[in-house]
């Protein structure tokens, strides 16, 4: 008997509060035994932006979930052939650990467009999706096909802005320490849509 292991993908640039928030419904559901965190080296849809490199971003991530006693931080996407598409991911996985069940963590807006995603079907052929549902969400607008792979997990949401975060507009939504890598390393200190993070 595997383990049931929650998949929880993102660019993480930075990672906050919201992350961890999210991370914490979804364990508080007892549908998952842990949850992999898997920091995306360049994710397709999001190639018009340019991401802070992957190192900076995948230890910002390790400190940010360093309290989970049942959260791993994994670099696998980064070392698997590019482009990272999801499906690719849990493929592998699958392979390696096929006892294991695999519930891919998503928040509501994803579920939305989950059917634009590459090879959405095999996706829902292979885990099951744990959705952090805000109050109120109307699901009507989403595909039969991937309702009846879906659990919803019960989440109050935090209103968070990732460009406004690069910008250092909501300082308080970046964990303590994650703050001092980011101005240690020095980072978001160049980029045409943010102030200087590392001189606050």
């Amino acid at each position: 008997m595997g383990k049931r292991i929650g998949i929880l993908g993102g660019t993480f640039d930075p990672v906050h509060t919201g992350h961890l928030k999210i991370v914490e419904s979804f364990l508080n559901s007892n549908l998952i035994d842990e949850i992999q965190v898997y920091v995306a080296p360049g994710p397709p849809h999001k190639q018009k932006r340019s991401l802070t490199p992957f190192r900076h971003r995948f230890e910002m991530s390790k400190i940010a979930f360093s309290d989970f006693n049942d959260v791993l931080v994994s670099d696998l996407e980064n070392r698997l052939p590019k482009p990272s598409y999801t499906v690719h991911t849990l493929e592998y996985l699958k392979k390696k650990y096929p006892d294991d069940h695999y519930y891919l963590c998503l928040g509501e807006d994803n579920i939305q467009i989950f059917k634009t995603w590459y090879k959405y079907r095999e996706i829902l052929e292979m885990v099951t999706l744990l959705v952090a549902e805000r109050p109120g969400f109307d699901s009507s607008g989403v595909e039969s096909e991937i309702l009846n792979k879906t659990i919803f997990a019960d989440h109050e949401p935090i209103e968070v802005s990732s460009s406004a975060i690069r910008k250092f507009e909501n300082r308080e939504m970046i964990p303590e320490k994650v703050q001092e890598y980011i101005k240690k390393h020095g980072l978001y200190k160049n980029r045409h849509d943010a102030r200087s993070i590392s001189k606050s």
